[in-house]
């Protein structure tokens, strides 16, 4: 059974790829992509494509840096604490009421 998934995540991967490829290979014509100041670039649309998915990638990982350094900060914190359960009441359970909806 787990041979059968992996045959099919396998199929799946090469499907996604050679989707891809075909795509690459049927936008091959160039573009001129126009920037400030009269600069502009003449690329294969392809090109354009995947350095504005990646440009997108780099700006959403640089945005989540912040946040990522936060979590790891408080994990850091929160290990350094020395274990405060002995002798203190277990936290209560939140009031359901209080809670938004659906979660």
């Amino acid at each position: 059974m787990n041979s059968f998934f992996s045959l099919v995540k396998l199929l799946f991967k090469a499907a996604i790829f050679f989707t891809l490829f075909a795509f690459a290979l049927n936008n091959q014509a160039d573009v001129t992509v126009h920037f400030f100041f009269g600069y502009q670039w003449t690329s294969p649309l392809v090109m354009v494509v995947l350095i504005s998915f990646a440009g997108g990638l780099l700006l959403g990982i640089l945005g989540m840096v912040p946040r990522w350094w936060q979590q790891r900060r408080a994990a850091k914190h929160a290990r350094s604490r020395p274990d405060a359960s002995s002798g203190a009441a277990s936290p209560s359970k939140p009031d359901e009421s209080a809670l938004p909806h659906g979660i």
